[in-house]
C-alpha cells in the first residue's frame, strides 16, 4: 500500500486509520475520483458502509445517499422472505445513527408507527418485484404510490448472484445513464455489506420473516450456505419449501477455483430430529471436504458419523457431487433419492446413476463416484422427493410433471428455476400445504472456466441496469 498522498477522511470528516491503527491515505491515481484524487461518490458510499454498524446500514447508507445526491429524500431497503414471494421492508430503527457521529439519536414515535405499518410488496406484482426479478435499475412513474410526486428509483441488492432484496429510493428528477450505472454498484456495495453484517445482527432476519419459523427450520435455514451464487462459468440457486417449517431436507455447496463441491440432502423423520439428523450429515461431509477428502471419502465418512450416532436406525439419502469448472466434468456419488435431471437445449432427461446405500445405513460401506460431462448451455435440475415423489389428490407429481416443469422453465436465469418448480408443485397440490419437504437445486453451466462464451439463456447478467 502506498504510504503517500493526503490524509484520508472517514464519512464523518474525522481521520480514517487503516487495519492495523495508522492514519490512512488516499492513493493517488485511484480510478473512483475526480482530477484532484479525491474518492468518487460510489467510494464514498462505500466507506460509510464499512464503517456502520451491522444494525445501521439502511440508515448510515440513507443518509450517504442524500449528501452524495440532494435529488435524494427517502430510502429504505427490501428484504425478500423465505417463500421468496414478498419483498418485506426492514423497519426503522427507534433509534438511528446521528449524521455527524457513531452516537444514536433516538426519533419520536414515527419511528414506532411507520414500523407496524410496514407493509408487503408482491414480488410479481410489483416495480420492486420486477427489479429484484431482472436484476436491474427500475424507475416507477413520478407521484407513483406515495402521492408525493416523487418518483420512486428500485435497486437490485444482491451478493455474488445471491438476490438479497430491494433498495427503494424516492427522488426528485430523473437519473443519467451514469448515475444509473453508479445505483447499480450501490446496490452491489449494500449486498456485500448485508452478507457480512448479517450473522451479527438479528435485526434483518426478523424483516424477512412473515411467520415465525419452526426450530427445525430455524436450523435448516442457518446451515445453508446461501440461496444462490453466480460466477462467470457458471450459476447456481436453491429452494427449500415449506419455508417456514422445513424439516429435513437441505442443500450445500462450496466454491473453488476449479471446481463447485455440491449436496442435496433429503433427510428422514420430520420435525427436529430429522433437522438435527441433516445437521450431522451435513457437518460430516463439510469436515471431510475441508480435511482434503476425496468425493468417495467424504461420503464413507459421513456414513460412519451418522452410523455411529443412530446405529443404522436413521439415515439420510444424500446426492454427493463435484463439477469440474474447467472442462464441465461431473463426479457424483446417489447415496438415496434426490432426482438429477439433465436439460440440454429443449430436452429433458434423467441422469441415469446407480444409487448406492443411503448414509449411515451399513458401517463401513464403501462409496464409487460415477461421472458424465456437461457441454455449455447444459443445465441441471435436482430435486429431492417430496418433488419427485409428492402426491396429492390428482396423483403422484412424478417424473413426467417434474420434465415438463424444467422444460417450461428453460429460459428463465437459474435463481427463477427453483421458485417456479416449487409453485408448480404447490399447483399440483391444488394450493394446500406440502406434504413433505421438498428441494430444488439448479445448476446452469455456461461455458468453461476461463472462456468467454456468453450465457444462452441471456438471462439477467449481474451488473446490468435499465431505467
Amino acid at each position: 500500500m502506498s504510504t503517500h498522498g493526503r490524509p484520508a477522511r472517514d464519512e464523518f470528516g474525522r481521520p480514517a486509520r487503516d487495519e492495523h491503527g495508522r492514519p490512512a491515505r488516499v492513493e493517488h491515481g485511484r480510478p473512483d475520483g475526480d482530477e484532484d484524487g479525491r474518492p468518487g461518490r460510489t467510494a464514498r458510499v462505500e466507506r460509510a458502509l464499512r464503517a456502520a454498524p451491522a444494525y445501521a446500514l439502511p440508515e448510515v447508507l440513507a443518509a450517504a445517499l442524500s449528501r452524495e445526491y440532494p435529488a435524494v429524500s427517502t430510502a429504505r431497503l427490501l428484504v425478500s422472505d423465505y417463500h421468496s414471494r414478498t419483498l418485506m421492508p426492514v423497519a426503522p430503527l427507534l433509534a438511528t445513527p446521528h449524521p455527524d457521529s457513531l452516537a444514536l439519536a433516538v426519533p419520536d414515535g414515527e419511528a414506532r408507527a411507520a414500523e407496524e405499518a410496514a407493509e408487503t410488496i408482491r414480488i410479481r406484482q410489483s416495480p420492486a418485484g420486477r427489479s429484484f426479478v431482472t436484476g436491474r435499475v427500475l424507475a416507477a412513474p413520478e407521484g407513483d404510490g406515495d402521492g408525493s410526486g416523487e418518483a420512486g428509483t428500485y435497486i437490485p441488492v444482491r451478493a455474488r448472484g445471491e438476490r438479497l432484496g430491494v433498495l427503494e429510493i424516492g427522488s426528485s428528477g430523473s437519473w443519467s445513464a451514469d448515475e444509473v450505472g453508479e445505483l447499480a454498484e450501490i446496490g452491489e456495495l449494500l449486498g456485500s455489506a448485508l452478507k457480512v453484517a448479517w450473522n451479527r445482527t438479528d435485526r434483518y432476519e426478523r424483516a424477512r420473516r412473515r411467520h415465525r419459523l419452526t426450530l427445525a427450520a430455524e436450523l435448516q435455514w442457518q446451515l445453508l450456505p446461501g440461496h444462490a451464487h453466480a460466477d462467470d462459468s457458471f450459476s447456481l440457486a436453491g429452494h427449500l419449501e415449506p419455508a417456514y417449517s422445513i424439516g429435513g431436507d437441505n442443500f450445500d455447496w462450496s466454491v473453488e477455483h476449479d471446481h463447485l463441491a455440491l449436496t442435496v440432502t433429503n433427510g428422514s423423520g420430520t420435525g427436529i430430529n430429522a433437522a438435527l439428523l441433516t445437521s450431522l450429515t451435513v457437518g460430516a461431509l463439510r469436515n471431510a471436504r475441508r480435511s482434503g477428502a476425496d468425493l468417495g471419502e467424504q461420503a464413507s465418512l459421513a456414513n460412519d458419523m451418522v452410523h455411529v450416532r443412530h446405529g443404522g436406525r436413521e439415515f439420510t439419502e444424500t446426492l454427493v457431487m463435484r463439477i469440474d469448472l474447467a472442462d464441465g466434468k461431473v463426479h457424483v456419488i446417489d447415496a438415496g433419492s434426490p432426482r438429477l435431471l439433465l436439460l440440454r437445449g429443449a430436452e429433458v432427461a434423467p441422469v441415469p446413476l446407480e444409487q448406492q446405500m443411503p448414509l449411515g445405513m451399513f458401517p463401513d460401506t464403501e462409496y464409487l463416484p460415477q461421472s458424465f460431462e456437461l457441454e455449455p448451455g447444459d443445465r441441471l435440475i435436482i430435486v429431492s422427493d417430496g418433488v419427485f415423489s409428492a402426491t396429492a389428490p390428482a396423483g403422484e407429481y412424478g417424473a413426467h410433471q417434474l420434465e415438463q416443469a424444467a422444460r417450461r422453465s428453460r429460459l428463465q436465469p437459474a435463481a427463477e428455476v427453483p421458485l417456479t418448480v416449487i409453485d408448480e408443485l404447490i399447483e399440483f397440490h391444488e394450493g394446500t400445504d406440502l406434504a413433505d419437504d421438498a428441494v430444488v437445486v439448479c445448476f446452469d453451466w455456461n461455458h468453461p472456466l476461463g472462456g468467454a462464451a456468453p450465457d444462452p439463456r441471456g438471462g439477467a447478467v449481474r451488473g446490468e441496469s435499465a431505467v
